[in-house]
């Protein structure tokens, strides 16, 4: 049976992360409040705004930007989406 975790992003219990997705105490924060399904969707979005605004990992400024992102996402406050992109009709 899969850990549940409260996500601060949905604000119900929902399936855990089964092991911290970043190193760090960054990482066991997030498995502690953040679901599976919710890092999942962030991971979409990160490669998203990684392609279209072209950000460079090696770079210290854009990974603060994606990191800045990241916790705006998680707690439903507005992000920068990737320009022109359209989200697949159900």
């Amino acid at each position: 049976m899969s850990q549940t975790v409260f996500c601060r992003k949905y604000q119900q219990e929902l399936e855990a992360l089964p092991f911290p997705p970043l190193p760090g105490e960054k990482g066991r924060e997030i498995q502690a409040s953040v679901s599976k399904r919710a890092w999942d969707e962030w991971q979409a979005q990160q490669t998203r705004l990684i392609n279209e605004k072209h950000l460079n990992m090696l770079d210290a400024t854009d990974r603060a930007y994606l990191m800045e992102q990241m916790e705006r996402f998680f707690d439903n406050q507005e992000t920068d989406q990737a320009e022109g992109y359209v989200p697949p009709e159900a």
